[in-house]
């Protein structure tokens, strides 16, 4: 807040496909596609097409109880008919944040349907994002989205993101009688892009099932064709008990979100009596959001966005191994799905003094949005990006770079 009010805000005006326009009328490539949501591109008239004809018949009613509306029905059942979960069941809420608390609620409340309420712990890992409500700053795998909010909620604790061995140890630390879910993304996006080892995921899983841990995917990034497939995590080949999704729903062009719930956990609330799950947001389910995400989904389908997505990932990948040789460049980490991180040397950041917003801010001047986080320069463009609007992008960030380093 401080920095904005000392200078001129940034004044997104209008975008088309990848691109934006400033307040002035200056384009720039939206190489984050936006808050990485934005995966059928800016300006789809199919959308809003599909969100005036839903607004005109039935703007928004809640969910609630036995309330239900036809395009929430049949967005649900649609993201059933795809989700690599069993006898699934979906949730619907207004975001990602939303989801995370939702899933963390349903985890907890499961154990203690069943007779175990001390199974309330929930485990997450390094890097990891899931959003800035309630539980998801609690298990954020980053200490600075907690720092100055006194006691936020307990029993959770963060594990090494790359390591399997640390999550069995860590519920043999706590106690598997205690332990409630574990928390994953495909690959973590918001906390720097890193890609999980080979076989990760089929060891995380086989020691969740072993244990009775929950283990909830979150796909609020990874999703919706971004990794290649439906919900990210299907690359792996494993089948969690939950998915949380958002963003790539709808493609940003309305809020929405939800959970995929698998039928087992989805039981005590929906086959027994006085186990009901008291939680719910006012605008679940909304018929105008769901309206849009399912004309989003048509896109995907119909462009097969989910096999372009794979060409774009290998385009962008090689891409951005281009950058590696530059000195300001400690790493470059991509390859598992249409997402990037260039990654600064420790030498640049501390003896030089070089930020990620400097460079940042030298992107943007030159006409190319990429997102600055401590330590690297992220990228997750639309995923209908051209390979000469990658290189365009690629070429851009490394013009940036040497522009900052000339400085310092």
């Amino acid at each position: 807040m401080n920095t904005v009010a000392k200078g001129p805000e940034f004044v997104v005006s209008r975008a088309e496909g990848v691109w934006l326009w400033d307040q002035y009328g200056d384009r720039y490539l939206d190489g984050t596609a936006s808050l990485w949501y934005c995966n059928v591109g800016h300006g789809r008239t199919e959308i809003a097409d599909a969100v005036h004809r839903q607004i005109s018949t039935l703007d928004a009613y809640t969910v609630y109880g036995d309330f239900a509306n036809a395009p929430a029905i049949e967005l649900s059942e649609r993201l059933a008919a795809h989700a690599p979960v069993d006898d699934p069941r979906v949730i619907l809420t207004c975001g990602g944040g939303e989801s995370i608390d939702t899933a963390a609620k349903l985890a907890r409340g499961y154990w203690a349907a069943l007779g175990q309420p001390e199974r309330q712990h929930l485990i997450s890992r390094t890097g990891g994002y899931h959003g800035l409500n309630g539980f998801g700053t609690s298990i954020i795998g980053m200490d600075r989205f907690r720092e100055g909010y006194g006691r936020l909620v307990e029993e959770t604790s963060v594990v090494p993101y790359d390591s399997a061995e640390a999550l069995e140890a860590e519920i043999l630390r706590v106690g598997a009688h205690r332990v409630a879910a574990f928390f994953a993304e495909p690959v973590i996006g918001a906390g720097g892009v890193f890609l999980p080892p080979e076989g990760y995921f089929a060891e995380i899983s086989r020691i969740c099932r072993k244990y009775g841990v929950l283990f909830i995917v979150d796909s609020v990034i990874c999703g919706f064709a971004r990794m290649g497939n439906w919900f990210g995590i299907e690359r792996f080949g494993v089948s969690p008990d939950m998915i949380v999704f958002a963003k790539g729903v709808s493609s940003g062009y309305l809020p929405l979100g939800g959970v995929v719930v698998d039928g087992r956990v989805a039981d005590p609330f929906w086959n027994q009596e006085g186990n009901p799950f008291l939680h719910g947001t006012t605008y679940a389910g909304h018929p105008t959001a769901c309206a849009a995400a399912m004309a989003n989904m048509d896109i995907l389908e119909r462009e097969d966005l989910f096999t372009v997505s794979r060409e774009v990932e290998r385009h962008l990948d090689s891409a951005l191994r281009g950058l590696e040789s530059h000195p300001l460049v400690a790493e470059v980490r991509s390859g598992v799905g249409v997402m990037g991180a260039v990654e600064l040397t420790e030498e640049a950041l501390t003896e030089r003094g070089i930020t990620t917003a400097e460079v940042f801010a030298e992107t943007r001047a030159r006409g190319v949005i990429v997102r600055p986080v401590p330590k690297a320069l992220l990228v997750s463009p639309p995923l209908v990006v051209t390979w000469e609007q990658i290189d365009h992008l690629t070429s851009t960030l490394a013009g940036a770079l040497d522009a900052v380093m000339e400085r310092h």
